[in-house]
């Protein structure tokens, strides 16, 4: 039986695309759902022209437990991944899901997480650090911002001359490669213990 899993977006979504087309014949986990709550997210164009369904909800109905465990059973969620989702996912929604929601971090936390740091914000304060390395973390979601166990990390070398642009492209090249192989392992992990 496939794993079915719902991705949780705000932006771009060129990581949801990439586990979109990674799990696309896969035997072991189908992509059922991509949910944003910005109505803009360029991930919910990439979604729909790969087929799989998208849906948008508010902070408030994101909050809502009646209203968004109801969403999550009507389309038999069992696995969640956050792929650039900037809101908390709410403490109901990490009790239902016991080590079966992941967010992926562009920075080796737990430096350089925490509130305020997604995106942009990230890559200026690993620059203005002066860091001779960077990279990702896949971490298991947590009440606390950026907080839970982390799974995996990805370590890339950065140069003085490097600009906030070149570090995120760099951080950016591991995301594409190791994201969703960390998705595939955690979620064979879970399959094997139930």
């Amino acid at each position: 039986m496939r794993v079915n899993l719902a991705i949780f977006v705000s932006g771009g979504g060129t990581n949801c695309e990439n586990i979109i087309r990674y799990f696309e014949h896969s035997d072991t986990v189908n992509v059922a759902l991509v949910i944003s709550n910005r109505s803009d997210a360029y991930a919910l164009v990439r979604a729909e022209r790969l087929h799989v369904k998208t849906m948008v909800i508010s902070k408030q109905q994101l909050n809502d437990e009646a209203y968004l465990m109801g969403v999550m059973r009507e389309h038999q969620v069992d696995f969640v991944v956050l792929a650039g989702f900037l809101l908390m996912a709410p403490n109901f929604l990490i009790d239902a899901y016991p080590r079966r929601i992941i967010n992926i971090h562009p920075a080796l936390l737990p430096e350089f997480g925490g509130k305020g740091m997604w995106g942009h914000h990230v890559h200026e304060a690993v620059k203005a650090a002066g860091k001779t390395e960077t990279g990702m973390t896949v971490h298991y979601v947590s009440e606390v911002c950026d907080g839970g166990e982390i799974i995996a990390q990805f370590r890339t070398p950065i140069s003085p001359d490097d600009t906030p642009d070149d570090i995120a492209a760099k951080e950016h090249v591991l995301e594409m490669k190791y994201f969703p192989q960390v998705i595939e392992q955690v979620i064979m992990k879970m399959k094997d213990e139930d």
